[in-house]
């Protein structure tokens, strides 16, 4: 894998204290890319900061803040100025809520769409501007394949996926000529914490059709740096999409509205 496109630059790389948003972390700082990391959970960020500090060498910073907040984004921004400029900005960070949209709590609700769309415009929009000026930079985003089809009892998430990839897909026309690219990575079930805290819950069975989140985090970086806009992470998940784009949306919505219903009453 060459991410020699990336090496010695700065990134940014937001919930990055576990799961996917840790492996891209791991892989950036394999590849000679400096890091800025920032979630809630500070100690993770720690331990995370002192593993690849010792392994690649490469300086790393953390930052500890709430994405749903605009004082966590304040905060973000603030150590990114403090550390010097940021050249890729990895908007990993997210959150999930499945169930019936109407029996979910609102503060759930309101949360995952602050950090999913409004975190990750939010840091975009602030530092974009600093990319261009330099002449390079890249964005990426943590997609799903969620996006690809409306998922009932788990309509929120779908939706905030569906809005991350129609937007990186307008930006990226936006930012043609500056140096500055665009990337969503598409990745389907993963191995990670995610998946608990959003309440899905997964058989044995289903947890072995499960993707590693390095894997995930090394595809995903590799179509970055060859300047892919959409990255659908795994010949499973390609496939998965292609079904959606090929069978009627009704039909698709009965199927994985099924699914889904059932996962998150277990």
């Amino acid at each position: 894998m060459s991410l020699e496109r990336f090496k010695g630059w700065r990134a940014l790389v937001t919930g990055a204290s576990a799961g996917i948003g840790a492996d891209l972390a791991r892989v950036l700082a394999a590849a000679g890319v400096n890091l800025v990391i920032t979630a809630r959970r500070v100690e993770r960020l720690e331990a995370l900061a002192a593993e690849l500090r010792a392994a690649h060498g490469v300086q790393v910073d953390l930052i500890g803040a709430d994405l749903a907040t605009p004082q966590g984004i304040d905060a973000v921004v603030a150590g990114c100025d403090a550390v010097g400029p940021v050249d890729l900005l990895v908007n990993n960070a997210g959150l999930g809520q499945a169930g019936r949209f109407l029996d979910n709590g609102w503060a759930a609700e309101a949360a995952q769409l602050a950090v999913n769309v409004g975190a990750s415009q939010a840091l975009t929009h602030r530092l974009v501007p600093g990319m261009i000026e330099r002449g390079r930079g890249h964005v990426v985003f943590l997609g799903s394949i969620a996006a690809y089809t409306p998922i009932p009892w788990f309509a929120s998430y779908a939706a905030t996926k569906a809005y991350i990839k129609r937007f990186a897909e307008g930006l990226s026309r936006e930012l043609a000529g500056t140096g500055v690219g665009v990337t969503t990575i598409h990745p389907g079930g993963t191995v990670s914490e995610f998946s608990d805290k959003a309440g899905i819950h997964l058989d044995a069975k289903l947890e072995k059709t499960l993707m590693p989140a390095r894997a995930v985090a090394e595809i995903g970086l590799r179509g970055a740096a060859r300047g892919k806009l959409n990255v659908v992470t795994g010949a499973m998940n390609v496939l998965t999409v292609w079904l959606m784009k090929l069978l009627p949306k009704g039909l698709m919505m009965r199927v994985v509205g099924g699914l889904y219903r059932k996962l998150a009453a277990k």
